[in-house]
């Protein structure tokens, strides 16, 4: 009796690890193996003996820091990192100002059509970041896209949006169009948590809505805003499949545009793996501090106004 006691006993402790197992076996296989193995050859690199012809003429030997010295003094590099940023300084307020906006319109008791309006609004999100790239792409060309049929038509100027400064605004546009609906979401339901005897406290008040909005909607909803900045910025660091789609169509976009675009040309274009592992460590170590760092200023500035 004691014996089957203690296996059931046994059993039913375990059973929580079981259920973890799986999860935990694809996370290392296909997370922490391959982020393990792209670190490992950012210190490594190819050493040519000769001409580099023959077997044994290239062996790979331990490189120390010399691809990540090589990658912080590499000049294409660290032009992609400014273009990254001011692509992000259009892109992350545009986005959130645009989602916030739209999450208080939804939470109006005025609104109609609301279900319909939600999902026009997160249907975006919903298309693949290639596709949607093809999409503006396509729509940006003056042979094929409508606008510039109608601009033409009307006798109004028709501007190159792929082409110097434009370039951003039609690269933000794309990320803006396919991420105000998923951060929309996120905000909307924050708002829709916060008790109605908040807001019916607030009218007795005299409070109007403009001021329910911004005195208290707001401010309740300032851990989901942290959120969808946080999500923001990451996903600004991350910038690749945009960039890569619109470069057979206008030639202001390099190979080397962003920084994940530099590791890309790098490992096969250039067929540098260890210089490429090196980068991509950087970017993530980059995006690692700046997350870290302002998730750590939000919750002092949390912890400060709750001691108020």
């Amino acid at each position: 009796m004691r014996t089957t006691a203690g296996r059931r006993s046994y059993g039913v402790k375990a059973a929580p690890y079981g259920f973890l197992l799986p999860a935990t076996v694809l996370f290392l296989l296909f997370f922490a193996l391959p982020i393990g193995y792209a670190v490992w050859l950012s210190f490594r690199k190819v050493k040519v003996s000769g001409l580099g012809l023959g077997s044994g003429a290239r062996t790979e030997v331990w490189a120390g820091f010399q691809n990540y010295t090589d990658a912080l003094g590499d000049s294409e590099l660290l032009a992609g990192a400014l273009r990254v940023l001011g692509y992000g300084c259009i892109v992350v307020p545009v986005m959130l100002g645009l989602a916030l906006l739209f999450a208080l319109m939804l939470d109006s008791d005025r609104v109609r059509l609301a279900r319909f309006t939600r999902l026009a609004i997160f249907l975006p999100y919903a298309i693949p970041g290639v596709v949607a790239a093809l999409l503006w792409g396509f729509l940006y060309l003056p042979d094929v896209s409508p606008f510039y049929f109608v601009l033409d038509r009307l006798g109004l100027p028709q501007p190159d949006l792929l082409d110097g400064g434009p370039l951003y605004l039609a690269l933000s546009n794309i990320a803006v169009w396919g991420g105000t609906g998923f951060n929309m979401i996120v905000i909307y339901t924050s708002l829709q948590a916060i008790p109605a005897e908040v807001y019916e406290a607030a009218k007795l008040d005299g409070a109007t809505p403009l001021q329910i909005a911004l005195r208290i909607k707001i401010p309740m909803v300032a851990p989901s805003l942290v959120l969808t900045f946080f999500f923001s910025i990451i996903a600004t660091l991350q910038v690749f499949s945009e960039p890569t789609t619109l470069k057979p169509l206008t030639n202001s976009v390099s190979t080397t545009w962003s920084p994940l675009m530099k590791v890309y040309q790098d490992a096969f274009g250039k067929g540098d793996i260890y210089a490429a592992a090196a980068q991509a460590t950087l970017i993530a170590l980059v995006t690692l501090a700046l997350s870290f760092g302002f998730l750590r200023a939000a919750n002092r500035h949390t912890r400060q106004e709750a001691g108020r």
